[in-house]
């Protein structure tokens, strides 16, 4: 009787302990919020492609941020590419979903995510500085930074603000990374594109014999390479996920600005089938693979880099350049991390941002203000 009444005790304290267990896995995990706000940009007025200066933003805010009031956060900049909006951009990517389960998996510790959107008449704004365009590195780098420092709580330090982006993004966080240490601590670059800008360059936007590219050629000039280079990408792009939209007409608005070339205010590469060297030189000048040696000491300020790139991309150079990137920094001693992967443009970008991205920022970024 005794064993008996031993055997019914610790069947009574098992269920017991066994409820609160059961009942606790079963207590959905906490889930940010996103906002959607606008936010000015007066380094983007008057730009002449007639773009707002008032930029659509998304912000992700972490599960603890609307009940922890005391509690301040570190910010990841995350730019979009080429033909999307960055309302489209955390769609697919599940960003918003992949930051919930990155925190509950204990992945990723809870930060604030900035996504601003930098879709333009041609399709993207390359995040450069252009009289057509607008100034986007300063809309980046100051307008945006200041709002969302002054708007949110935010530790408000450069060693708590992560740059990061894919392909258009990719090459903006690496223009701008290069030039802004003051402002970003470390950075993340995903399949970035146009890291070299030379129009008939093997295969960027060009032919390996130096020929002006199809549709470039005459007054048009890039505005038909534009439509050339759509109706490839449609074709082309899909079994790969590369598609840059109006490639042309989109880098020569950033690259080759003219505001005394109405209506479209850029200067094309070609000219009545000829090479402007010119316009040549100031594509080439706003090539990463180019301006790198002149930023190694601000490149060598940041607490971490890393790139990225899926070995079946079938961007204009896109492995052959990001792989060229690692070695250049490799060179000049540029402390930084660089892997490839089996995939192509987008097919997985979610999951990296899941599995990588977010986990390096949350690894790299400061979470304490520094000491006064």
């Amino acid at each position: 009787m005794m064993t008996c009444n031993r055997i019914g005790i610790r069947l009574v304290l098992a269920l017991s302990l066994a409820g609160p267990l059961n009942a606790q896995s079963k207590t959905p995990a906490k889930k940010g919020t996103v906002e959607k706000i606008s936010v000015h940009g007066a380094a983007l007025q008057g730009n002449l492609e007639g773009d707002s200066p008032d930029r659509d933003v998304f912000i992700y805010l972490p599960p603890s941020y609307s009940s922890n009031r005391n509690q301040r956060y570190p910010v990841v900049y995350l730019l979009h590419g080429a033909a999307i909006t960055a309302e489209r951009w955390m769609t697919r990517t599940n960003m918003a979903a992949a930051a919930d389960k990155d925190i509950a998996a204990g992945t990723m510790k809870e930060m604030i995510l900035v996504i601003p959107d930098a879709f333009t008449k041609y399709n993207g704004s390359m995040y450069s500085a252009s009289v057509t365009t607008g100034d986007w590195e300063s809309y980046i780098a100051d307008d945006l930074v200041a709002y969302v420092d002054s708007h949110y709580r935010t530790v408000p330090n450069r060693l708590s603000r992560g740059l990061g982006g894919h392909s258009m993004g990719g090459y903006g966080t690496i223009r701008i990374g290069m030039k802004r240490p003051d402002v970003f601590g470390s950075l993340y670059m995903m399949s970035a594109c146009c890291l070299m800008d030379f129009p008939f360059a093997g295969g960027n936007r060009g032919d390996a014999r130096g020929q002006a590219p199809e549709g470039a050629r005459g007054a048009e000039g890039a505005r038909g390479a534009a439509q050339g280079a759509r109706g490839a990408g449609a074709g082309q792009g899909r079994g790969r996920g590369f598609d840059f939209g109006d490639g042309p007409a989109q880098l020569a608005a950033a690259f080759s600005p003219n505001p005394k070339n109405p209506p479209d205010y850029f200067d094309t590469p070609f000219k009545d089938g000829e090479p402007q060297p010119l316009i040549l030189a100031k594509w080439a000048a706003n090539s990463p693979l180019a301006m790198i040696d002149q930023y190694v000491t601000n490149l060598k300020k940041y607490h971490a880099i890393m790139s990225e790139v899926g070995l079946q991309d079938a961007g204009p150079g896109l492995v052959a350049t990001n792989k060229q990137m690692d070695q250049i920094l490799t060179d000049f001693g540029v402390t930084h991390t660089f892997e490839t992967y089996e995939g192509d443009h987008t097919n997985r970008v979610p999951e990296r941002i899941g599995v990588k991205v977010l986990p390096f920022f949350s690894n790299n970024l400061s979470f304490t203000a520094p000491k006064k």
